[in-house]
């Protein structure tokens, strides 16, 4: 099982990533040995995650969404922007 999660940042950017362990990631980047993106942008709140059966079917996701404007990720995927941590 995978997942691909979003992340609101703290400068309200989005983040996009993939993962097969949603908590130990998030650790990751709340240590600030994930992405540097997120480990310039910290805090952050995670706003979505998506459950996908294999890593490839949850690559090929997180690009489809990738190639999304941020207003198509808002609307497509329901987003929910209030920051609060």
């Amino acid at each position: 099982m995978y997942y691909l999660y979003i992340l609101l940042c703290s400068d309200k950017s989005l983040y996009t990533g993939i993962t097969n362990n949603i908590e130990n990631r998030l650790q990751t980047h709340r240590d600030g040995e994930g992405s540097k993106y997120v480990r310039s942008r910290l805090p952050f709140r995670l706003i979505y995650t998506e459950k996908l059966e294999n890593k490839s079917k949850a690559l090929r996701r997180e690009l489809e969404i990738k190639s999304w404007s941020r207003e198509e990720k808002i609307k497509n995927l329901n987003l929910k922007l209030s920051f609060s941590i």
